[in-house]
């Protein structure tokens, strides 16, 4: 009985995990981390996600110099970035400056261009479902990449069957 009530315990933590994934671009992502206090203990850790090797046409096709148009700057930004939210989120990596330094190299964009002309709310650049998804399926049709139902259904036929 109490392995019954492990195994509910392990199907609804993987099922918060997974309804749990960011959606949004924090504003956060745009600030230095320019600290003078002890840092020592708070150093940011290597990102995992190569931007280096991205493509950044996307960026660099549509926003345009000299009068940079925030409507299309910040589109453009939010489907190259939108993939990575959950990397470029987490505080404790290098994602967001190493994003950033690799975007103003190809772009040559002015210091801070993206953090002045893009605001969407007090969370950051809001991003949809399928932004987020669209670089992260690896073959996998989006219908079914992180699909909640999909989660539910599969918690609960595994409950089941350990039931009976």
């Amino acid at each position: 009985m109490a392995s019954d009530n492990r195994c509910l315990y392990l199907i609804l933590f993987a099922l918060l995990a997974g309804l749990a994934s960011s959606t949004f671009i924090s504003d956060n992502v745009f600030e230095s981390d320019g600290s003078t206090g002890r840092t020592l203990l708070q150093a940011k850790t290597a990102c995992t996600e190569d931007f280096e090797s991205k493509n950044y046409t996307i960026i660099t096709s549509q926003c345009k110099g000299p009068k940079y148009q925030a409507t299309s700057c910040c589109a453009a930004l939010k489907k190259f970035a939108c993939p990575f939210s959950d990397k470029i989120n987490d505080l404790k990596t290098d994602c967001a400056p190493t994003m950033f330094s690799y975007i103003n190299m190809f772009g040559n964009y002015p210091p801070a261009l993206f953090a002045s002309l893009c605001s969407e709310g007090k969370e950051g650049l809001s991003c949809t479902d399928d932004e987020v998804n669209a670089g992260k399926t690896n073959g996998v049709p989006l219908r079914f990449a992180q699909s909640p139902m999909l989660m539910l259904t599969a918690g609960f036929l595994i409950s089941l069957f350990n039931w009976f």
